[in-house]
């Protein structure tokens, strides 16, 4: 296996770790996102964390593999998306930490308000990276200023309309796809509100991706030696067009396994046309293609690059099994529980959110709830 193969193998695994990162902590983001507006009352909201509340943590592990992969197999790149990026990737490292951080303090104290706050500090949590990582990616797309190997426009820089137009459209799809999981996760009147919004949020992300996905097939790249020809990227962009769009057909229709597959899809699409537009680059400079940081100037020695490769191949197996199982053994719909009765009353009063037993709305979320 020569030097250069395994530099575009690595570029294209670790652009494959990013669509899984997104494809599954997409609906994560989702359904923190929707949760404050299909949700009637306290056991509403309590079955919407809980049904992400065993696998979210195992899902930010293909964020860590993606950064490390990139870490070992591109140092150059690291190092300059950290220089360069700094500020954007501490408001998600933060954005992150305090949504990870909701998930188990909010039930630490029965008090409304102490909920409240936490609520909101998973909503925001999960808005901002939603948000920032469509930024991001446009960003990497279009070009930015590059000098020197160094990208200089700083946070405000990366803030362009076209860049604010891709963190719409990936806010957009992940809500469609976090709506679509909910609805999937849970049964009765929340199931319902989640399968009505996601139509509306799809027609809203297939719009602002077609625009997002046209914008950058128009607008000037530097021509780098080994450039993919346009169409490849345009492709995988108008799939994850096609996909969104008939996800939200599908969900009208009530198909709703259907439409979460095809959001997912949509994802890896969008991750596909990302890097194929950017290959050979890891940085592209919006100011000429002598500032374009390449594959090959970034990549570390290839001593370092079969060495992954290898432990890649012996342990991802792995880990794929271990996060599948995790899937498998929480699979079961999440439903409000069933009103108990008062003894000696025809009167019905409704069960403990909080109780223990076979509730399924605190005993699904394992650790979380």
């Amino acid at each position: 296996m020569t030097f250069a193969y395994l530099n575009t193998t690595w570029f294209a695994l670790i652009g494959l770790l990013w669509a899984g990162y997104l494809f599954l902590e997409g609906f994560d983001f989702g359904v923190a996102i929707v949760a404050p507006f299909i949700s009637s009352d306290e056991t509403d909201r309590r079955i919407c964390l809980n049904s992400v509340g065993p696998v979210w943590d195992g899902n930010e592990v293909w964020l860590l593999v993606a950064g490390g992969a990139t870490f070992a197999a591109f140092p150059l790149w690291y190092a300059r998306l950290f220089n360069g990026f700094y500020l954007a990737l501490f408001l998600v490292l933060v954005a992150l930490i305090v949504r990870g951080v909701s998930f188990e303090y909010r039930n630490k104290v029965d008090d409304p308000r102490w909920r409240k706050s936490w609520d909101v500090a998973n909503f925001v949590g999960s808005l901002i990276p939603a948000v920032i990582w469509g930024v991001a990616f446009t960003d990497f797309v279009h070009g930015v200023p590059i000098v020197n190997g160094y990208y200089t426009g700083g946070l405000w820089g990366a803030l362009h309309p076209i860049a604010l137009l891709g963190g719409a459209a990936s806010l957009a799809v992940f809500v469609t796809h976090g709506a679509l999981f909910l609805s999937l996760k849970t049964d009765g009147p929340i199931s319902e509100r989640a399968r009505r919004l996601a139509p509306r949020s799809g027609v809203v992300a297939a719009g602002a991706l077609l625009v997002t996905v046209l914008w950058l097939a128009v607008s000037d790249h530097p021509h780098v030696v080994g450039t993919l020809p346009g169409l490849v990227p345009l492709l995988f962009g108008l799939f994850s067009v096609a996909a969104v769009g008939s996800a939200a057909l599908v969900a009208r229709s009530g198909r709703v396994g259907w439409a979460f597959i095809a959001t997912g899809l949509a994802i890896v699409a969008a991750m596909g046309a990302v890097f194929a537009r950017m290959f050979p680059a890891v940085l592209t400079a919006s100011n000429g293609a002598a500032n374009t940081v390449t594959i090959a100037q970034a990549a570390s020695q290839h001593n370092t690059l079969v060495v992954m490769t290898v432990v890649a191949a012996c342990f991802t197996p792995f880990v794929l099994a271990y996060q599948g199982w995790t899937y498998w053994v929480f699979r079961q719909r999440l439903a409000r529980p069933e009103p108990a009765r008062r003894p000696g009353s025809e009167v019905e009063a409704p069960a403990s959110v909080g109780g223990t037993g076979t509730n399924p709305v605190s005993s699904a979320s394992g650790a979380h709830g």
